[in-house]
């Protein structure tokens, strides 16, 4: 009996399953990007995504661009074939229409399960509101406001990294990953809503919001039933100790989140009845200040020169607290721990950024005095152009188009376009890690890190569509990283104190490093398939000679 209910469920699911994707399998048949040169498919339900999978991140894109060209498309799910270009005119006109090519539904469904209706899920008109309300808390003099607490958090990794080294009689070798992890967590949970975590006192308590954070993320779903979930909304009925588990802490993180918006709302109110007293009534715009990103983005939601049709749900302001979290903490830590390895990997560099930060008097910078510093602005701008933490992202055009180019293709007909012909639900990636290493664009040296190259760049990089620098790790158009600036402090902050204080040094040999993404770039050991992401390095305290 049992037998025959699962047989009929499951064939319920895939007939439902078929139903809801052989409309775009059947529709990509006749998509013009079948006629875009590529790799052939190597499976009938993958394409070519196991090839993606084995592969180091977009080392086997590159091949294919070298092997067919700039403009190409390649197999997904079902055989959908999907647009790849390195054309840079071509990836500024998707990224600058950004009503017209959207983050996929399955995307958004995912990341919406965790965060919410935030700015990372949102499209069109909600996210250009939620984007105008932000705006006020992600500007210079905001972010000035918070570098104190990034050179404090910075300070308290170098502490307890000191206090470990003093229990051994030599070097030490520890996860960096890991380490850097608990600050950024830190560093995101007082910087974006006044909050503690206290991720980097060891022998401290469990915090209940940083469980529940981990949990949500880390919940183990197969990624079959994540996609049947994705495309067959009554997939999502079916609840797996899993989808329990996320569920469970989506509710602490939605308490936690209700309470400190409902406690600042009050504060924020409080201050400005004081304020008005004898002058207005309300606050407006100008009048933001303040010190967290969520009490800013809450005093932009109640300004009074707000129409209450732009205003944001209070929904939609809970859903920042989780998106602060992954935006400002996962990527940052990423981009750092590179940093650290390519130091390791390049002791000469290393030490001529600790001679160029040590010239600082001071182990508490000011956030102008962090940016003064050249050859650390090279560093991050190198670490960022060669380690990008989110190497690719993807969009599905909402209507057909026709993209244009810089450099004509030539199709498998052996016709000649100057523009991409695209039908709506065709979907888009978005090569981040590839253009930022593009020997046509960064020249032949494009594989090496080495951050002279910002000394005098090619103008060639000119023609990227990046928000900050001419590098695509930011993305670019409306819906460029908000918080760029924000990361970029906060990364300056901890090399800034870290490589002051310590050498580093490779505790395995480069061969044994790979990286793969998750949600961002991390790195994993060869040697060990099972120990997770992590990123060891050797430490041991700089002592001047």
């Amino acid at each position: 009996m049992f037998t025959s209910i699962l047989a009929s469920v499951s064939v319920a699911v895939l007939l439902a399953a078929l139903w809801k994707v052989l409309p775009n399998v059947i529709k990509s048949l006749f998509s013009p990007l079948r006629a875009l040169p590529g790799p052939p498919s190597d499976s009938l339900f993958f394409g070519n995504l196991n090839a993606i999978n084995n592969a180091e991140n977009s080392v086997i894109h590159e091949e294919w661009l070298e092997k067919y060209g700039d403009t190409i498309a390649y197999s997904g799910l079902f055989n959908i074939r999907r647009l790849f270009t390195v054309d840079t005119r071509a990836l500024n006109h998707v990224l600058t229409h950004s009503m017209d090519y959207q983050r996929s539904e399955e995307g958004r469904y995912h990341l919406a399960r965790v965060v919410g209706p935030g700015v990372l899920v949102t499209e069109g008109e909600q996210h250009r509101r939620q984007r105008r309300v932000m705006n006020p808390a992600f500007g210079p003099a905001q972010i000035r406001d918070l570098t104190e607490i990034f050179v404090e958090k910075s300070v308290r990794l170098r502490d307890v990294w000191a206090a470990e080294l003093a229990k051994t009689s030599g070097p030490l070798r520890i996860d960096v990953l890991s380490w850097l992890n608990r600050a950024t967590l830190d560093i995101i949970g007082l910087a974006g809503f006044n909050y503690k975590f206290n991720a980097l006192n060891p022998d401290g308590p469990a915090n209940e919001l940083s469980q529940a954070f981990n949990a949500a993320f880390g919940a183990n779903v197969p990624r079959l039933f994540l996609f049947l979930q994705a495309t067959i909304p009554l997939m999502r009925l079916i609840r797996t100790q899993a989808n329990r588990r996320s569920e469970q802490s989506q509710k602490v993180m939605r308490r936690i989140g209700l309470q400190l918006i409902a406690e600042k709302k009050a504060a924020i109110l409080a201050d400005s009845r004081e304020k008005s007293s004898a002058a207005k009534d309300g606050v407006e715009r100008k009048d933001v200040h303040g010190r967290d990103l969520l009490t800013l983005l809450i005093k932009a939601n109640m300004a009074s020169d707000i129409p209450e049709s732009q205003r944001l749900t209070d929904d939609e302001v809970l859903a920042q607290v989780p998106t602060f979290i992954v935006a400002g903490h996962e990527t940052t830590s990423s981009a750092t721990t590179w940093c650290l390895f390519s130091l390791a990997e390049h002791p000469d560099i290393q030490r001529k950024l600790r001679e160029e930060l040590l010239t600082m008097p001071t182990d508490s910078p000011t956030m102008d005095e962090i940016m003064s510093l050249p050859y650390l602005e090279m560093v991050v701008k190198e670490v960022m152009r060669y380690h990008s933490p989110v190497p690719m992202t993807n969009r599905v055009a909402t209507k057909d188009d026709l993209i244009p180019l810089n450099k004509p293709f030539t199709d498998k007909r052996g016709q000649v376009h100057d523009s991409i012909p695209i039908s709506k639900g065709d979907p888009v990636m978005i090569p981040i890690l590839v253009i930022n290493r593009s020997k046509a664009l960064w020249g032949e040296d494009a594989h090496e890190f080495k951050p002279e190259r910002w000394e005098n760049t090619p103008e060639a990089i000119s023609s990227i569509p990046g928000v900050w620098s001419h590098i695509l790790s930011f993305l670019g158009g409306p819906r460029s990283c908000i918080g760029y600036r924000f990361s970029l402090v906060e990364m300056k902050a901890l090399i800034f104190t870290l490589v002051r204080a310590f050498e580093f040094e490779l505790a395995v040999p480069v061969t044994d490093i790979k990286k793969k993404s998750t949600i961002v770039q991390r790195p994993f050991l060869i040697s060990e398939p099972k120990g997770g992401s992590q990123m060891p390095l050797i430490i041991k305290p700089y002592r001047p000679l």
